[in-house]
């Protein structure tokens, strides 16, 4: 019996298809969770050119082939809760790729079960080198 993977970070179809139209549009993106300051705790889009995911960011897993990243001190705070990404009518975060689309990304959570906490344990996040 093999277990399950858990993710840490999903998307509902509607984000998933924001994200491929940003994709097209944009080439290569990824996305960085806000944390706090200009825009808030909104899941930011940027192209991959144009943002530098710094030593001290993990990342999270990928949506739709986009990597997903955030700081590592802002995942202490998150590592229990798997985040969803959806998207809703609105203007998105001030530097966010979407923000043009009238849609914006937004960031929903539940928090994991014992048997999901328990293989996440086992499955540390990635680092990003420094």
């Amino acid at each position: 019996m093999t277990e399950e993977e858990v993710s840490r970070v999903v998307a509902t179809p509607a984000a998933i298809d924001l994200i491929e139209t940003l994709k097209a549009e944009h080439g290569q993106v990824l996305f960085h969770q806000s944390g706090g300051c200009c825009d808030g705790s909104a899941p930011m889009c940027f192209p991959v050119a144009e943002f530098m995911v710094g030593s001290s960011d993990v990342k999270l897993g990928e949506l739709a082939g986009v990597p997903f990243y955030m700081s590592e001190s802002q995942f202490e705070y998150w590592q229990h809760t798997q985040l969803i990404i959806d998207c809703v009518p609105g203007n998105g975060g001030m530097f966010s790729l979407e923000r043009p689309s009238g849609l914006r990304f937004l960031t929903r959570s539940r928090l994991f079960d014992d048997a999901e906490s328990a293989w996440l344990e086992r499955h540390p996040v990635e680092h990003v080198a420094g």
